[in-house]
C-alpha cells in the first residue's frame, strides 16, 4: 500500500538537477620503449670453411669471430646472424633484416668442387710415428663419398659430438673426444669415444683454434694421419682420400 502512494510522487517529482562528472586527470604520457638495436655483423666475422649438402638444408657453415669458432646449419643463428644459404665460394647471414654476403677462402673454395677420382696409395706410417691400433688399421675413402656424407651427418655430429681440451702443466696438449655418433664418418674414419686428439698431418692439437685453422688444409690432402692417445697409448689413425 505505502509503495501505492508513494509511486505517483516519484513519478511526477522533478528529477534532481545533474551535475557533471569530475574530469579526469589526463594520463602522463607513456614514455615509449626504446626501439631495439638491429644486430650488427662482427667486424672480425669470416668463414673458415663449409659443407655443401645434397639438400640447401643440409649446408653448414664454420664462423669464426672475436676468437670464437662456431659451425651451424642453414636457418641456425650465430654472433647474431642467422646463415640463410651456403655455397662453395660464399656464406649468406641475415643481420636485422640485412643480408651478408661471406666469401669461403680459396683453400676451402677448392676442396668443396668436384674432383675427380684419383687412386690412392695405402697411407703409411712416418717415421717415428706409434703404431696403428689393429681395431682401426688404415682405411681408404672416397672424398666425393665423405661429401656428401658430411652433408647427410653434419647436424647429428654437431649434436651428438662433444670435445674437451686436455691440459698438461698449463697448457692444452690434445682435445679428447668425449662423445660422438656411432656409425658417422668419424667413427668410420677410426675416431672412437675417449680418443684424445694430439696431432693432426704433423700439426699440433693445442685448441679449437687449431682445428679450425686446419680445416681448409685437410679438405684438400690426399692423406689424413692423426696420433690419438687411446686407453693411455698412443696410436696412429690413417686415412686416405681419392
Amino acid at each position: 500500500m505505502l509503495d501505492a502512494l508513494l509511486l505517483p510522487l516519484l513519478l511526477t517529482a522533478p528529477a534532481p538537477a545533474r551535475t557533471a562528472p569530475p574530469r579526469a586527470a589526463p594520463a602522463p604520457a607513456r614514455a615509449e620503449a626504446p626501439a631495439e638495436a638491429t644486430p650488427e655483423a662482427p667486424g672480425d666475422l669470416a668463414v673458415a670453411g663449409v659443407v655443401v649438402g645434397r639438400t640447401p638444408e643440409r649446408s653448414s657453415a664454420i664462423l669464426t669471430a672475436g676468437g670464437r669458432t662456431r659451425t651451424i646449419g642453414v636457418g641456425e643463428t650465430a654472433f647474431g646472424g642467422r646463415l640463410v644459404s651456403v655455397t662453395a665460394d660464399a656464406v649468406a647471414l641475415e643481420f636485422g633484416g640485412e643480408r651478408v654476403l661471406l666469401r669461403v677462402p680459396a683453400a676451402a673454395v677448392a676442396a668443396a668442387l668436384p674432383r675427380p677420382a684419383a687412386a690412392a696409395a695405402r697411407p703409411s706410417l712416418p717415421a717415428g710415428a706409434p703404431p696403428e691400433d689393429p681395431e682401426t688399421p688404415a682405411r681408404e675413402m672416397n672424398r666425393a663419398e665423405v661429401q656428401r656424407r658430411l652433408g647427410e651427418e653434419i647436424p647429428r655430429i654437431l649434436a651428438e659430438t662433444a670435445i674437451a681440451p686436455v691440459m698438461e702443466e698449463g697448457r692444452v696438449v690434445g682435445v679428447q673426444v668425449t662423445r660422438l655418433p656411432e656409425g658417422s664418418l668419424l667413427t668410420d674414419a677410426g675416431l672412437r669415444a675417449g680418443d684424445v686428439l694430439t696431432r693432426i698431418n704433423d700439426t699440433e692439437i693445442d685448441g679449437m683454434g687449431t682445428l679450425v685453422g686446419l680445416w681448409p688444409r685437410l679438405q684438400t690432402a690426399t692423406e689424413l694421419r692423426a696420433i690419438v692417445v687411446r686407453n693411455g697409448q698412443p696410436f696412429s689413425l690413417l686415412v686416405s682420400l681419392r
